[in-house]
């Protein structure tokens, strides 16, 4: 967890910003952080970073066209250093919050938080910014944000009880909430959401950042174009997961695709949750590269950090039992044998 005081730092941070600028990574748990920190805020705009595995520096152009006073890159564990060359040069503080196990970093201008560094925990992101906001109203906004990233948080109990036609009876797991309930709907519904055009999703932003509860994202009137693209998207994201789940072989499940979506993450969540003894290696190749998605009951941040090795160009990384990697389309084959070496 953070400590007391550095929630109370982040807090003062927060008050001294006047036009705040977030940067957040894109998924539900980056998207909760962003919009628990907005909300309480009250003001300043968010970016979706799609760059993987750092905010790279295409993104700067972003701090001259809103010309923010203050930076926050929320749930990444990188930042590309010609991006903090523009934050340099504009003189403006960067607030960091991540939960990753990554080195901390050393550069003056980063005021930077998290968790593993005070007691090797990982709690997402968007838990610890609902610990910082503290508004019992955007508690939904902490569940979404924490089983969207497989974490359980111990104020689902108080959720189940303000919101019980959301949440459904023994549940016990992060997953079981995310693909059996309806606040797991909405999880789901918000992260495709972020899979689109980004004027659609800037108008999702600001939807979000005024709404008054989770049952508006149901409403049919609404939450309309955000419900359409829910529904685009999971018709082609569900016959991915009916096809990924007869390429179980011994202890993995190996599944790639190609396409104009990249969903690799979700398919391997859904993927562990329905096979969670085996380890679920989903792989989306676009172009030359393939971006890749890893879960396993077993550490595999230590499996996909050996799997990449000696593979030019290869990136990789994350949590114990979920993880991505980018690695050269011709290189798959060795990517794979090498995880195959590792679990045989």
């Amino acid at each position: 967890m953070l400590t007391e005081k550095q929630v109370k730092d982040i807090r003062k941070h927060l008050e001294k910003a006047q036009n705040p600028l977030f940067f957040f990574d894109n998924d539900a748990d980056g998207l909760a952080s962003f919009l628990l920190l907005r909300r309480y805020l009250e003001r300043g705009k968010g970016v979706a970073i799609k760059s993987f595995p750092d905010l790279n520096a295409s993104y700067a152009r972003k701090l001259y066209e809103l010309n923010p006073d203050y930076v926050f890159v929320l749930d990444k564990p990188a930042i590309a250093s010609g991006f903090l060359d523009e934050v340099k040069k504009m003189n403006l503080p960067l607030v960091w919050i991540d939960h990753h196990n990554v080195p901390k970093p050393e550069d003056e201008i980063v005021y930077y938080y998290n968790p593993y560094h005070n007691d090797k925990t990982s709690e997402p992101v968007s838990y610890l910014c609902y610990k910082i906001s503290g508004k019992k109203e955007d508690m939904w906004i902490g569940v979404i944000g924490s089983i969207g990233d497989g974490f359980f948080p111990e104020f689902a109990e108080d959720f189940a009880k303000a919101y019980p036609e959301l949440w459904g009876e023994n549940i016990k797991t992060a997953t079981q909430a995310l693909y059996t309930t309806e606040i797991g709907r909405i999880t789901r519904i918000l992260g495709f959401g972020l899979k689109d055009r980004t004027s659609k999703v800037v108008a999702m932003l600001k939807f979000l950042s005024t709404v008054k509860g989770p049952y508006e994202l149901l409403d049919e009137e609404k939450a309309k174009p955000i419900l359409q693209r829910f529904n685009q998207v999971n018709s082609k994201y569900s016959r991915l997961v009916d096809k990924a789940r007869s390429f179980v072989k011994g202890n993995m499940l190996y599944f790639q695709y190609g396409g104009d979506l990249s969903l690799s993450a979700d398919i391997a969540n859904e993927l562990f949750f329905l096979f969670p003894d085996k380890l679920i290696v989903v792989a989306y190749i676009k172009g030359a590269k393939a971006n890749i998605s890893l879960r396993w009951k077993k550490d595999v941040r230590e499996v996909t950090l050996n799997a990449i090795k000696g593979l030019e160009g290869a990136t990789g990384g994350g949590h114990e039992h979920a993880t991505g990697a980018q690695v050269s389309v011709e290189d798959l084959p060795k990517f794979r044998e090498n995880l195959m070496r590792q679990i045989s």
